[in-house]
């Protein structure tokens, strides 16, 4: 069995969880925003360190030095004229003070420098390649690495199209230049220098190292993450134990009392009553006392609907079984009579049908069968077949006309209508010396008659009103002559109203068919063949009617007695 995991403890996940995204988003934005913060003054710093290099050259000495070394680089001055230059004492002052300069600001590289337009319009677009500076000042970290005055050395490519910038607009960038490299970390400024025309003529440069800010960002990041994570375990053990106070503990006895309401045979506790959070989980509990106050006043319905249902059903036991006896179900119904074989069988639908057959001897030589259905299904059914079937019997006395008798008892059945029932009957009387059949139909299914020899064809006679149905009908009787080994199968609407799953209904021609099929058979091997066939074709379908048939054969005449 699976191992069910705690509410509490599902909770806590979610704000652990919860509160590590919380503290992952808000560590990794400080840190981001204190970084920027921090490049800002450093590159801030850069260029005001740039702009007081500049302040230490007049601007038409610095003028003179741009238009020397270009000079030199183009080759139009001599060595001797150049070195001459460096010598001087105010360029010596000069690069002492920006060397100063440098120290002060613990940059790593401060310095003066002419640019030809034409190289450096070469190089722009791309990032590859090291464009070549004309320096006029330059104050690095290892002073055998510095360059002097006319000296050509290289610029990073990563500033190339900055720089580019700086020198057809004559501002300085909006961008922080910022390397990362072979390096170290750094950031660097470039400031340009105009003429009295505006146009570029030189530029200052400042690069400071930043080794100082990694380590204070991490130092940032690591003191965030401390504190973001203990103020977020804090809070989680403060709602934590709120949850389980005003949440988790309260459905733990919601789960209790429901538990309880099970185990003591659905009695209700208190329990649930104390549960008072001013919250949907009081709402839930007022619900689930409101849901055991239901089950208990179900429960006690329901024992006494099925009480009752189990009464009734024992009544419709005895109901059912008084049913069947009324019906003869003894067979061979006569052993002593050879002149005759009769059987009949009937299912209903519900536990008591409306269906009912009959057959008795009315005299000596006189066999009546009766075949007759009830409009409606169940006890009111059964109980108005129980007085149609009293009555007919009754009224079929010797002699007596059958159509007669039809008039007779659809007149006391009017007369005790009140539920406005009605009744389809066949009722057949075979003289067993002559063969002579008299017969009543009053709306019921005509008969299959099988002559000896030959097959069941359906015997088309004129049905009459149904009994019941109208007070004054007067019934008319006819006759037919059957002669030993002919048969007669009567039967209810059940039988072709049969109904499968497809809605599609049995019908006559199915039930002629096997009816011919077993011509053969004698009526208490006939029926069965026919009912198999039924169930066969209905399926799973329920069954809606109840199924009625009775079968007689005419197996000889009897010898009529010596008066």
């Amino acid at each position: 069995m699976r191992k069910k995991s705690k509410l509490a403890f599902k909770m806590a996940v979610g704000i652990v969880l919860l509160g590590t995204l919380i503290c992952a988003v808000s560590s990794l934005i400080g840190y981001h925003q204190y970084k920027n913060a921090i490049e800002k003054q450093y590159n801030t710093k850069a260029y005001q360190c740039a702009e007081v290099a500049l302040s230490y050259v007049e601007p038409g000495k610095l003028r003179e030095y741009a238009d020397l070394v270009n000079a030199w680089a183009d080759g139009t001055i001599s060595k001797e004229e150049i070195a001459r230059y460096r010598e001087e004492e105010s360029y010596r002052q000069t690069w002492q003070r920006i060397e100063t300069l440098r120290q002060a600001m613990g940059a790593n590289d401060v310095f003066l420098f002419a640019l030809d337009t034409e190289t450096l319009l070469s190089y722009a677009g791309t990032r590859e390649g090291w464009t070549p500076l004309r320096y006029i000042f330059d104050s690095y970290t290892v002073p055998e690495y510095s360059y002097t005055l006319g000296d050509c050395g290289s610029f990073n490519p990563e500033y190339i199209q900055e720089l580019y910038q700086i020198a057809v607009t004559g501002e300085r960038s909006d961008n922080y230049f910022f390397s990362d490299g072979d390096y170290g970390y750094n950031t660097a400024a470039i400031a340009p220098v105009l003429d009295e025309n505006g146009e570029v003529f030189a530029f200052a440069a400042v690069e400071i190292p930043m080794v100082t800010l990694k380590a204070s960002l991490r130092q940032y990041l690591i003191y965030a993450v401390l504190i973001t994570v203990t103020l977020i375990v804090l809070f989680i053990l403060a709602y934590v134990m709120y949850l389980y106070r005003h949440v988790v503990r309260p459905i733990n006895r919601i789960a209790q009392g429901t538990g309880a309401f099970v185990e003591n045979n659905n009695h209700m506790s208190d329990m649930l009553a104390a549960i008072k959070t001013n919250d949907e989980i009081q709402e839930l509990a007022e619900s689930v006392i409101k849901m055991e106050a239901d089950i208990g006043n179900y429960i006690e319905n329901l024992t006494k609907v099925t009480a009752e249902k189990e009464r009734i059903g024992a009544e419709l036991d005895v109901a059912t079984n008084i049913q069947k006896s009324m019906l003869p179900s003894i067979f061979p119904a006569f052993p002593d009579r050879e002149e005759v074989d009769i059987y009949a069988t009937m299912n209903p639908a519900k536990e008591v049908g409306g269906d009912f057959y009959d057959f008795f001897m009315v005299d000596k030589r006189h066999l009546a069968i009766v075949m007759a259905d009830v409009s409606g299904k169940g006890v009111p059914a059964a109980l108005f077949m129980v007085i149609g079937k009293t009555l007919i019997k009754d009224h079929t006395q010797p002699g007596k006309d059958l159509g007669e008798v039809f008039s007779e008892v659809n007149d006391l059945l009017c007369e005790s209508n009140s539920e406005g029932l009605f009744i389809t009957a066949f009722e057949g009387v075979l003289d067993l010396v002559t063969g002579e059949f008299r017969y009543v139909n009053a709306g019921h299914e005509i008969p299959f008659i099988c002559k000896k020899g030959g097959t069941f064809e359906p015997y088309k006679i004129r049905a009459a009103f149904v009994l019941a149905g109208m007070e004054g009908m007067k019934y008319k009787c006819g006759s037919m002559q059957l002669t030993p080994g002919d048969k007669v199968f009567q039967y209810t609407d059940g039988v072709t109203e049969a109904t499968n799953d497809k809605e599609e209904l049995f019908g006559m021609e199915r039930l002629g068919g096997v009816l011919q099929r077993n011509a053969g058979l004698p009526p208490q091997e006939l029926l069965p063949k026919v009912k198999a066939e039924i169930d066969g074709f209905v399926g799973e379908a329920p069954q809606f009617d109840d199924i009625t048939m009775l079968c007689l054969e005419y197996k000889k005449r009897m010898e009529e007695e010596a008066g």
